[in-house]
């Protein structure tokens, strides 16, 4: 694990459009990036943005084609786990072992420890194009595509529903039946956490998980679990609607509270009294898709991550 704190400078660039020719600056700002207080607005032109290399004004017209570059000093990042493992590379498909803890994309928190970045890093220059997502706390074999054919064949297969993907998620609780469906509509939640899904029959959208028993344990359950829709935290948000949440999962439990506690002040005793693992216990071990070249069915797959697994091995010595 390496801390990327580091100081370091996030670059924004806009060419202008043609219609957008004539506008003032502050007001292209505004249309671009929605979200700024034009007192944001003011200081960003000020101290860090340059049209075509040179200072400018709030004030100033643009002229169709300038160029506008803004430079802010990236914020300091949480450290994230920075290797991962290659577990398939054939010149089209790039299959990947990521980490627990490594965020996908950036986001308001993660800039450079993502990765997609580190995929940079790692293949400079390369075109590659993550095909899919899994939490930042799940871990497990993501595929990457290199080049945009196969972009494209992996975006269709995945569009048509011809991608099957395998989890394997450990849940508090004895799961009593060997196998079953999980079939409840989810929506994004109206309450203080707007990330959370909650099951909606009336408004949700059609979410399907299938399930089967691959081992049970004291209190505890190994699941292998089938998502047969893509939602955003589906098996999380369905083992916990059917009363069987993921060891570690600080959204998807009883108490609001834990993931509250953990965004304010990060991984503490206390939290560690309540969720024995740092994060939640889903680990994507298998994909099987065409392959966007061959077509021919292609499955690979990743062994189960070793902080869950020790859990597991000592969950059998009770």
């Amino acid at each position: 694990m390496v801390d990327a704190t580091e100081p370091r400078v996030i670059e924004s660039r806009f060419a202008v459009e043609s219609d957008c020719a004539g506008w003032r600056l502050d007001r292209y700002l505004r249309h671009k990036i929605p979200r700024l207080s034009r007192t944001r607005i003011q200081r960003i032109i000020k101290l860090q943005l340059t049209i075509d290399g040179a200072p400018a004004k709030p004030s100033s017209k643009l002229r169709a084609g300038q160029g506008i570059l803004i430079r802010r000093p990236a914020p300091r990042e949480p450290p994230v786990p920075r290797d991962f493992r290659v577990l398939f590379d054939d010149g089209d498909v790039l299959a990947i072992d990521k980490p627990a803890g490594l965020p996908m994309h950036p986001t308001a928190r993660y800039h450079f420890g993502t990765l997609t970045r580190l995929l940079s890093e790692r293949f400079p220059g390369q075109p590659l194009q993550i095909a899919h997502r899994i939490d930042r706390e799940t871990s497990g074999l993501v595929l990457i595509a290199r080049g945009p054919v196969a972009a494209r064949g992996l975006k269709m297969a995945f569009a048509a529903r011809k991608v099957e993907k395998k989890y394997l998620a450990l849940v508090h609780g004895q799961v009593r039946d060997g196998l079953g469906t999980i079939d409840l509509p989810l929506r994004l939640s109206e309450g203080p956490i707007k990330i959370k899904m909650v099951v909606d029959r009336a408004a949700g959208l059609p979410s399907r998980t299938r399930w089967r028993v691959v081992e049970r344990l004291p209190a505890h359950t190994l699941l292998e679990c089938r998502p047969e829709t893509g939602r955003q935290h589906q098996i999380r948000a369905h083992l916990f609607a059917i009363g069987h949440p993921l060891v570690g999962d600080k959204l998807y439990c009883s108490d609001e509270q834990l993931f509250t506690d953990f965004c304010d002040r990060g991984w503490s005793d206390t939290l560690a009294d309540r969720l024995v693992l740092p994060r939640q216990a889903l680990h994507a071990f298998e994909v099987r898709f065409p392959h966007p070249r061959t077509g021919v069915w292609t499955t690979l797959t990743a062994p189960l991550a070793e902080d869950i697994a020790a859990y597991v091995r000592a969950l059998r010595e009770q």
